[in-house]
C-alpha cells in the first residue's frame, strides 16, 4: 500500500525557519543552479536528505523568499531588500557593496546548520571571506588548561571558526597534548576524519594571521617535536601563484591563442564596457587582438571612462584612474585583464597585489631598501621579486653586506646565517605584502613578521594579501580628487550614477569653468573628459580659464539603484541654515535605519563590521606593533588597560609584575600552573615571563638562566621563589622585603651581591653594555640567542662570527666600545671581543679572528662566556685575566 500521507510537520503551528529572510545566491564552480546547487553536508530534512535538495527549495518552503540569481561573473541587478547572500567565495563584484550594506555572505553549509538547529546559526561563522581563516573549521578541546582552552576557543571564533564540547562528525580538529585523552581515544574508536592537533597550531596561526598546513602539528608524531631544527623543511608547492607574479606580463595568455576557442568559451566581459588605458604602452597589433577578444565574448571597448565598466591601466596617477576609481568601477592592470582572458572567470583586481596598477615612484622611503630572497621557489618568488621592484626597493639575487632587508620562508639558509652574521633585518613575506598593501613601511618590531613556525614553509601563503582599499583611496584618490578643470562641453548631459558616496559632476554650460587643485603630483589644470562619445580625449586648452569656481560633488544615497542613470544631483549652492539640516538629516537617514537594524540582529555587531582579521587578531593576542615614532605599548600598560575596561571583572590592575625563573614548581604542569597564576592574579600578582616589565624576580637563588640576568639589568626587587608559595597558603599579598633572595657562599665567591647589583642597575638604565659589540660563536654554552638577549638587555649588540668576511663599517662597530666606562683598560676602542667555547668548532675561528683584529688596528680577546654573565649579574664591567682562553690556540 502506497503511502501518501505528507511526512512534513504542519507549518502553520510554529513560525518558518527562515521566514524573514530574503536571499539572493551568486552561482559558481561550486555552486550551480542544476546540479551541485545542493546542501553538501547530508541532513535529514523532513525525512528527505538535505543533499538531493536545491538551496531555493530548502529555503524557500520555510519562508524564505529569492529576490534574485546571477554567476559571480556578473553583478546583481540590485540588493534592495536582500537580508542573505549565499555564495562558495567572497569574489564576486557586490561583495564590498554587500559588506558596507552589512548584508551577511554565507557558505552553503549556514543552510545545514540551520537545519540542524532549527534556528538561524550566525552567517559570520559560515562566511567565505579567506580573511576568517578558521571559516570551517569546528574545534574541541582535549584535556587542555582552562586558560589555554579560552585562548584557543576565543581566536577560533574570532576568525570565522566554531567551538564544541562534545565530539561528533562535524568536529574537524581535535586539541590535545596527548593521544591518551578521552575525546582522542573516542575518535580512534569511531573511525572519525577529524585531525588531532597540537595547540601550537593555533598559536602559529594567530600570530602570523594566516591559515598553514597543521600537519607539522599533528598526533601520534608531529614533526615540530620530533625534526630537528637544522632538519630540512620541505619547499611550498603554489600552483594559484601563476598570472599573479607580475604586474606587466610580456605576453598574452597561451590559452587564448585560438581566436575560435576564445569565442566559444569566453563570457567574463558579457555586456561590459572596458577601457583600455594609453598608459599601458602596448602596440597596435597586440591592442587590436586584446579588443577582438572582448568583442568576441560580449563585451564593448570603450574610448571613455566615464562609460566604462572596466579600467586598464599600469599606473595610479592618471586623472583617468581617479575618475574609475571614484566611480566604483572595476580597476586593474593588464596582467589583471590576462588573468580573466586566461580563466574566463570574474576575480577582484585587489585580491592579488599585482594585479592591480602600480605607483610610478614607488613607496615612499622604500628606494632605500636592498631586498633579498631566500627559501622562496617558483611563482612566489617572481612574485616577491616583482613586489619589491614595484614597491620601489632594489631586488638582488644574491645577498651581500650592504643588503638591507632578507626576506626568507624559513630560516634554514647560508643565507639566514649570513643575514645574523651582518646584521641584516629577517623577515618574512609578510612585511613586504603589508607594506605594499597599507602603502606605509610597516615596522619591524611587529612579531608577525619575524615569525617563522619551525617545520613550516611560509611559501604556503605567499599572495594572500589583498589590496588595501582604505590606504589606496587615502594616498591616491581621496575625495574630490575625481574634479577636474572644465573644457568645451555641451550642456544638457546628465550625470553618470556611481557606486559609492561621489558622483562624477554634470556637464556645464560652455562657459562655466572649474578650478580644482590636484593630488601632489599631478598637474593643477586637467582636462574635463568629454563623456558624450567614444572618441578621443580632447586636449587641454593653453589659455589660461577666465573664472575659476570650485564645484563639489554632490553625495548620492548610500543605496541608490545603480542601473537609474539620470538622478539629478542636487545643487551645489546653499539657500540657509534649514536646507543645510535637512540635506544632512536626509543623508544621515539610511545609516540610522541600518544601526537600528543591525541593533535587532541575533549576537550585535562587532566593531561595526568593519574591524579587520589582523585588527581581531591583535586584539586578541594583545600585541600591537609600533609606529616609526612611537614606543611599543609596554606590558605594564596593557594590563592596566585591561583592568579598567573589564566591565564582568572587579579585579584591580596588579601592583606586583612577577617573574619566576629556575624554579621547577609547574614543570609539567599546565593546570597546576594555569590554577595557581589565577589565584595569585586575584591577589594583585601578575606571573609574566617577560624580563623588562616585571617588578619583581623570584628564584630559588642566583641563578645564571637567561630571564634572570636579563631581568637584572632592569633592577626589580629579588625575592626567593618561597614567596610565591607562602602568598598561596595565606591567601594574601605578603610584604616581599621579608622574603628577599640571600647570596650563598658560592655567590659572594663570585663577587655577586645583590643590594650592589640592583643599585648600579637601576643606574645603568639598561645602558651598561652600550657601545659594545661582542661577537660570539655558534657553539658557546648556552647557545648564541641566549647570549644575545642578554647582552641586549644590557644595551649592547651581539653578533654571530663564523669567520666570514666582514665589512669594515661592522668591524669598526664592532671595536666602538663606550669611551664613559670607568675602567680605563675597557674605556677604549682597541679591543675586539669573541665569547668562544675551547671545542674544535669554535677554536678554528680564533686565527681569523686574530688576524682581523690585528689588520683593523684591534687587539683580539677571545672570551669565556663566564665574562658576559658575570658583568650582567654584577652590573659593572670588570676584568680577570681568567676570562680569557688560551692565547696560543
Amino acid at each position: 500500500m502506497n503511502d501518501t500521507t505528507d511526512p512534513r510537520p504542519d507549518t502553520e503551528s510554529k513560525p518558518l525557519l527562515f521566514g524573514q529572510v530574503k536571499f539572493h545566491i551568486f552561482t559558481s564552480d561550486d555552486l550551480v543552479e542544476d546540479n551541485a546547487s545542493k546542501v553538501w553536508h547530508s541532513t535529514f530534512y523532513h525525512g528527505v536528505l538535505a543533499e538531493d535538495m536545491k538551496l531555493s527549495r530548502i529555503l524557500t518552503e520555510q519562508g524564505a523568499e529569492e529576490v534574485s540569481r546571477c554567476s559571480t561573473d556578473q553583478k546583481a541587478k540590485t540588493l534592495d531588500g536582500v537580508t542573505h547572500i549565499i555564495s562558495t567565495t567572497s569574489d564576486f563584484p557586490d561583495y564590498e557593496k554587500a559588506k558596507n550594506a552589512m548584508i551577511p555572505v554565507a557558505k552553503p553549509e549556514w543552510i545545514t546548520a540551520c537545519v540542524t538547529k532549527g534556528r538561524l546559526a550566525n552567517p559570520r561563522q559560515y562566511s567565505p571571506d579567506p580573511r576568517l581563516f578558521f571559516s570551517g573549521v569546528v574545534v574541541c578541546c582535549a584535556d587542555l588548561p582552562d586558560g589555554d582552552k579560552d585562548a584557543i576557543i576565543g581566536g577560533v571564533l574570532a576568525m570565522g571558526g566554531l567551538f564544541t564540547s562534545s565530539v561528533s562528525r562535524m568536529v574537524t580538529h581535535i586539541v590535545a597534548l596527548t593521544l591518551e585523552a578521552d575525546k582522542c581515544q573516542m575518535v580512534a574508536s569511531r573511525r572519525l576524519t577529524c585531525k588531532i592537533v597540537l595547540p601550537h597550531w593555533f598559536d602559529d596561526c594567530l600570530k602570523l594571521g594566516k591559515r598553514i598546513d597543521e600537519t607539522p602539528y599533528c598526533l601520534p608524531n608531529p614533526e615540530i617535536l620530533s625534526k630537528k631544527p637544522e632538519d630540512r623543511i620541505p619547499e611550498a608547492v603554489r600552483r594559484d601563484m601563476e598570472g599573479a607574479s607580475s604586474a606587466r606580463p610580456d605576453r598574452l595568455p597561451t590559452p587564448m591563442s585560438s581566436p575560435s576557442t576564445s569565442r566559444r568559451q569566453l563570457a567574463v566581459f558579457k555586456n561590459k564596457r572596458v577601457m583600455l588605458s594609453p598608459d599601458l604602452g602596448i602596440g597596435s597589433r597586440l591592442r587590436g587582438t586584446i579588443e577582438d577578444l572582448i568583442a568576441d565574448g560580449g563585451g564593448h571597448v570603450t574610448a571613455s571612462v566615464h562609460k566604462a565598466d572596466i579600467f586598464i591601466c599600469q599606473y595610479r596617477e592618471s586623472v583617468d584612474y581617479r575618475i574609475a576609481s571614484r566611480a566604483g568601477r572595476d580597476v586593474g592592470n593588464l596582467s589583471w585583464l590576462y588573468h580573466l582572458l586566461t580563466t574566463n572567470k570574474w576575480t577582484s583586481p585587489m585580491n592579488r597585489l599585482l594585479h592591480y596598477p602600480i605607483s610610478k615612484n614607488g613607496l615612499p622611503g622604500f628606494k632605500d631598501f636592498r631586498i633579498s630572497l631566500s627559501n622562496y621557489n617558483g611563482e612566489a618568488r617572481v612574485y616577491l621579486e616583482n613586489l619589491a621592484i614595484a614597491a620601489g626597493g632594489e631586488f638582488t639575487k644574491t645577498m651581500k653586506e650592504d643588503n638591507t632587508h632578507l626576506i626568507t620562508a624559513h630560516l634554514i639558509s647560508e643565507k639566514c646565517d649570513a643575514a645574523k652574521e651582518w646584521n641584516i633585518n629577517i623577515v618574512n613575506h609578510l612585511w613586504l605584502e603589508e607594506s605594499y598593501s597599507k602603502w606605509q613601511i610597516q615596522t619591524l618590531a611587529n612579531p608577525r613578521y619575524s615569525h617563522f613556525p619551525s617545520r613550516t614553509n611560509l611559501g604556503e601563503i605567499v599572495g594572500q594579501t589583498p589590496v588595501d582599499r582604505q590606504a589606496v583611496e587615502r594616498h591616491f584618490f581621496p575625495e574630490g580628487s575625481d574634479r577636474v578643470q572644465t573644457a568645451n562641453v555641451e550642456d544638457g548631459v546628465k550625470p553618470l550614477k556611481v557606486n559609492d558616496r561621489n558622483m562624477f559632476p554634470p556637464k556645464l554650460p560652455k562657459s562655466s569653468a572649474v578650478h580644482q587643485q590636484s593630488p601632489a603630483g599631478v598637474p593643477d589644470l586637467i582636462p574635463f573628459r568629454d563623456h558624450s562619445s567614444d572618441g578621443p580625449t580632447p586636449k587641454a586648452g593653453r589659455g589660461r580659464p577666465k573664472r575659476s569656481d570650485e564645484l563639489r560633488t554632490p553625495v548620492p544615497s548610500r543605496f541608490a539603484n545603480e542601473e537609474k542613470e539620470n538622478d539629478t544631483p542636487s545643487t551645489t549652492g546653499s539657500r540657509g541654515a534649514k536646507e543645510k539640516a535637512a540635506a544632512k538629516l536626509h543623508s544621515m537617514a539610511p545609516d540610522i535605519a541600518l544601526f537600528q537594524k543591525e541593533m535587532k540582529r541575533a549576537g550585535g555587531v562587532m566593531h561595526g563590521g568593519r574591524a579587520s582579521p589582523a585588527e581581531r587578531t591583535a586584539n586578541y593576542s594583545r600585541k600591537r606593533s609600533i609606529s616609526k615614532d612611537d614606543e611599543t605599548t609596554t606590558e605594564v600598560e596593557e594590563e592596566e588597560k585591561v583592568a579598567k575596561k573589564s566591565k564582568k571583572s572587579k579585579i584591580a590592575a596588579p601592583s606586583m609584575r612577577l617573574l619566576l625563573t629556575a624554579d621547577h614548581r609547574w614543570n609539567d604542569q599546565p593546570k597546576k600552573e594555569s590554577d595557581e597564576t589565577m589565584r595569585l592574579r586575584e591577589l594583585g600578582i601578575a606571573i609574566t615571563k617577560a624580563p623588562a616589565s616585571c617588578t619583581h624576580l623570584a628564584a630559588p637563588k642566583i641563578a645564571r638562566t637567561q630571564n634572570f640576568v636579563c631581568a637584572l639589568a632592569h633592577g626589580p626587587m629579588v625575592l626567593n621563589s618561597n614567596y610565591i608559595e607562602q602568598c598561596l597558603l595565606s591567601e594574601k599579598k605578603l610584604d616581599p622585603e621579608k622574603f628577599l633572595l640571600k647570596e650563598t657562599a658560592e655567590d659572594l665567591s663570585r663577587g655577586y651581591k645583590l643590594a650592589g647589583s640592583i643599585e648600579r642597575a637601576k643606574e645603568n638604565k639598561g645602558r651598561l653594555l652600550r657601545g659594545y659589540t661582542i661577537w660570539c660563536t655558534e657553539n658557546i654554552h648556552g647557545g648564541f640567542d641566549a647570549h644575545k638577549e642578554i647582552i641586549s638587555a644590557n644595551g649592547g649588540t651581539c653578533q654571530l662570527y663564523r669567520a666570514r668576511p666582514t665589512s669594515i663599517a661592522a668591524a669598526a662597530r664592532a671595536g666602538a666600545i663606550d669611551a664613559d666606562n670607568e675602567d680605563s683598560s675597557l674605556s677604549t676602542p682597541a679591543y675586539l671581543y669573541l665569547v668562544s667555547s675551547n671545542r674544535t668548532e669554535d677554536t678554528k675561528f680564533w686565527p681569523k679572528f686574530r688576524q682581523m683584529a690585528q689588520e683593523k688596528g684591534k687587539i683580539p680577546r677571545i672570551v669565556k662566556n663566564d665574562w658576559v654573565l658575570d658583568m650582567a649579574i654584577r652590573q659593572e664591567i670588570r676584568w680577570r685575566d681568567d676570562y680569557e682562553l688560551d692565547r696560543e690556540r
